[in-house]
């Protein structure tokens, strides 16, 4: 038995409670972690919440990402006492997850914990931190350089976006954020943002085509935003779209594609090779200011996450929220 956050669903009553809990509802996997650190993603919100139909089992332990230690093996890649990180792979929603003090998962699911960080400090990036490196790899490959002009980044007080607007700042490039909360200013200025927006200049309808402004967009949003944010996207640019925190609709038009030539990058964390995920927490490891993720990154306990889950789903939440079961 170990302490860990159990959803459960009996004749159509969802609850989540933090409880002692049975090996048998970790599921099949050939490796089991002690988990040392977990976090909380807007997905997760989702899950402990169940705002929306994220678990795909019950019982389940959610957590889409954890960092820990591992206990036992029987895959060839790792051994006892291995520091590990893992992201994804449906952990969470069809496997249970981070939120509880032991994992059990397959071995090819896990990366090694990059040295440069402690497991905390893993999942103070989490897999917010990590897929906002995906963006950011996605706007390099596309060849946006920092004397192109503007960067938006929008949602940028949450987990995606402060890590987005602190990679891109560190690299170079002139960040513009987008927030529903400008009493953050001055900690989004402090991240590396030079202008900060009002969201709502972005999340209700607008027009197909708009002046040109954004070299390239992390877009964390979705919706309005997202269809706003590709309008005023500069000849040639590009956006990495990752969330929908406002919709997963998109009420856009043709038009900035085909007559500027812009590009839409969907950026997938969740089942992406082995291969691009080594290559972001490698690049996490050389790019991201560790201060700044300090200065992002709160703490809870295991029996906190169920309130913060809620907090964070209204938007209340600055940054990151790291998780100690």
């Amino acid at each position: 038995m170990f302490k860990g956050l159990l959803l459960t669903k009996t004749d159509g009553h969802y609850a989540a409670h933090v409880q002692s809990i049975d090996d048998a509802v970790l599921g099949e996997g050939d490796v089991t972690v002690g988990v040392e650190w977990s976090t909380l993603n807007y997905k997760d919100g989702l899950a402990i919440t169940g705002k929306s139909p994220v678990v795909r089992r019950f019982p389940l332990v959610p957590g889409i990402d954890f960092a820990g230690t591992v206990y036992s093996s029987q895959s060839p890649r790792w051994k006892v006492g291995d520091k590990v990180v893992l992201n994804g792979w449906g952990v969470g929603e069809s496997h249970s997850g981070g939120l509880a003090q032991t994992a059990r998962v397959k071995g090819e699911w896990l990366i090694a914990l990059p040295a440069a960080f402690s497991t905390r400090q893993a999942m103070a990036i989490g897999t917010a931190g990590y897929t906002a490196m995906l963006c950011v790899l996605a706007l390099e490959r596309h060849g946006v350089k920092p004397s192109d002009g503007e960067v938006l980044v929008t949602g940028a007080n949450g987990g995606v976006g402060s890590v987005a607007v602190s990679l891109l700042s560190r690299l170079g490039y002139t960040v513009t954020a987008s927030t529903g909360r400008l009493q953050e200013t001055a900690y989004l200025q402090s991240l590396g943002a030079t202008t900060v927006i009002d969201r709502s200049e972005l999340s209700a309808p607008g027009k197909p085509i708009g002046k040109e402004r954004w070299a390239a967009v992390v877009d964390s949003v979705g919706s309005h935003t997202l269809a706003n944010a590709c309008a005023g996207t500069r000849y040639g640019g590009a956006v990495a779209a990752c969330g929908l925190a406002q919709g997963m609709d998109f009420p856009g038009s043709v038009a900035p594609f085909i007559l500027r030539g812009i590009t839409l990058y969907g950026i997938d964390s969740v089942m992406a090779p082995l291969a691009k995920r080594e290559e972001a927490w490698a690049r996490l490891a050389r790019d991201l200011d560790v201060a700044k993720l300090d200065a992002i990154t709160s703490e809870i306990a295991l029996e906190d996450a169920i309130g913060v889950a809620s907090d964070l789903l209204a938007g209340k939440v600055r940054g990151r929220v790291v998780v100690k079961p």
